[in-house]
């Protein structure tokens, strides 16, 4: 039992929860960029929401299957076909041996996700099979998959045919709006230049990677800032560098810098750090952590009552 690559796509990689934590060693969580995405791919099947899966970016893969399993496909929307009959994400996909799901044109978001109703026959790292592309463990021999590639697979099953709940069918097509808590250094910056921080306008810059998301658009001034002492970063984290172009941390981001931070993406939006496409525009919008709890709690509570819906 196992699945092919016969095109790999720009970076397909095995990914699942990651290694959360690991920071104080030095290690970034990882895993899969949008874990919200992930997981409801996982409960349409069954599992656990961060049961290791496929994360497709930007240009899909085309992958032959060789047993009878169930899939499902969330995150970002494509042109998906299923031995050249249109099919879609949010469902459960019943696959056959020879079967080829192949991904065509990205129509919104950055990053797809191939849910299985089966195992990964792979050996954990640090209690996680995702790969670290960064530095080059997990996963397939710690790297993005090749066309020939043979992932084996075990315990697959087939799941009745049924799809999310429309409430839970992510749209990426509107301008992400990005809610931000006040950083640690935020009080160094003045009170014009927080402002045009929060006004947003940025864009992605296509030096982003899984390390960091690259800001683009007019700097933010920086004269006057004093220098920091490198200290904690975490996913999410937004620091200011010397050229006053933001960088967000992202999940597989440094553990320590010496930048200052104005601000931090709050936990319930970090998934949404997954879908952005380079040259996308973002907005931040700056809460309070009372705000911040409430909105995590929320998304949490929404993942809680999926399978009762399902």
């Amino acid at each position: 039992m196992s699945l092919r690559i016969t095109k790999p796509g720009l970076q397909t990689t095995i990914q699942d929860g990651g290694r959360p934590g690991n920071l104080r060693w030095g290690l970034a969580r990882g895993g899969a960029a949008d874990t919200f995405a992930m997981a409801l791919g996982n409960l349409l099947l069954g599992n656990p929401a961060s049961h290791p899966c496929l994360e497709v970016a930007v240009t899909g893969p085309e992958i032959e299957f060789t047993c009878d399993v169930s899939i499902a496909v969330t995150g970002a929307r494509f042109d998906l076909t299923l031995n050249e009959q249109a099919t879609a994400n949010d469902r459960v996909i019943a696959v056959h041996p020879g079967d080829r799901l192949r991904f065509g044109a990205l129509k919104s978001g950055a990053r797809a996700y191939i849910a299985l109703a089966g195992h990964i026959e792979l050996p954990p790292i640090l209690g996680s099979l995702s790969t670290h592309v960064i530095a080059g463990f997990g996963g397939l021999q710690g790297r993005p998959l090749q066309a020939g590639d043979r992932i084996s697979l075990r315990q697959c099953r087939q799941e009745s045919a049924r799809q999310l709940p429309p409430a839970y069918r992510l749209d990426y097509s509107t301008r992400p709006l990005l809610r931000v808590v006040t950083g640690l250094e935020a009080q160094h910056f003045s009170d014009d230049t927080l402002a045009r921080f929060y006004q947003g306008g940025f864009t992605v810059s296509p030096q982003s990677n899984r390390m960091g998301i690259r800001l683009a658009g007019e700097p933010l001034p920086v004269e006057g800032i004093p220098q920091q002492v490198s200290s904690a970063l975490c996913p999410g984290t937004v620091q200011v560098p010397p050229n006053g172009l933001p960088i967000i941390s992202f999940v597989e981001g440094q553990t320590i810098g010496g930048y200052p931070r104005i601000a931090h993406v709050i936990s319930a939006d970090l998934h949404r750090l997954g879908q952005l496409t380079a040259s996308a525009r973002l907005d931040f919008e700056v809460v309070d952590q009372h705000a911040a709890h409430r909105i995590l709690a929320g998304k949490s509570r929404l993942l809680a009552e999926l399978p009762s819906l399902l």
